[in-house]
């Protein structure tokens, strides 16, 4: 019996979901979906592992050609999840993880209502500039792509009630712990995950949003 998932992962940029994911690989055999984008690679970046490198054009001819999941613009790139990757390892019976912007976990929510979503919330909004500058040295991002990045925190969290999921990321090595409990639990109906179902976190999520 096939009885592979669709997990969709949402987090504000800079939150330490690409951190989490990894450490996820390790401990659970997971299909994790290479997005395209047309955004300019950065050094850290490799084709084909963080991200497929598309120019407009051939972004656009993509989406004529029905070969995204999900597509949706953000910090001034457009972003796609190759629709065939994700339905292959599904049929083959391996689960699969789409780590995307909220636009995009809607998306794929109103085609694939069976995916399981879940939030990462960070501590609080200050944490995730901190981070957003530290990771600026490395990826030579700009203050201007900086402060992009910073006007979608709030509005990505107010997204997080609408997941089926919510967590926080404040300590690293209970937030893996988090992780891996949830999508394992996930797989197998949710049961033991009731402290984690977004309307038992919304005191969580409001009081992340009252002190930003």
């Amino acid at each position: 019996m096939n009885n592979a998932k669709l997990f969709i992962i949402s987090a504000p940029s800079g939150c330490g979901k690409g951190t989490l994911i990894a450490e996820l690989r390790k401990r659970l055999n997971v299909y994790v979906s290479v997005s395209c984008t047309t955004r300019e690679p950065r050094e850290i970046d490799q084709e084909g592992v963080t991200y497929f490198f598309k120019t407009k054009e051939e972004f656009d001819r993509m989406i004529e050609e029905d070969m995204f999941l999900e597509h949706a613009k953000f910090s001034g790139g457009w972003y796609g999840t190759p629709r065939i990757p994700v339905e292959e390892n599904l049929a083959n019976g391996k689960d699969v993880l789409l780590e995307i912007e909220p636009q995009g976990a809607f998306q794929v929510k109103e085609k694939r209502p069976d995916a399981v979503s879940l939030f990462i919330l960070p501590p609080s909004v200050a944490s995730i500039e901190r981070r957003l500058r530290r990771r600026a040295v490395d990826s030579n991002e700009s203050e201007e792509q900086i402060q992009e990045r910073l006007k979608t925190v709030v509005p990505d969290i107010k997204t997080a009630y609408k997941y089926d999921y919510v967590m926080v990321n404040g300590d690293l090595d209970k937030a893996i712990e988090d992780l891996v409990n949830i999508i394992k639990k996930a797989k197998n109906g949710g049961e033991g995950l009731e402290a984690f179902k977004a309307e038992k976190m919304k005191k969580t999520i409001d009081e992340v949003l009252e002190n930003a």
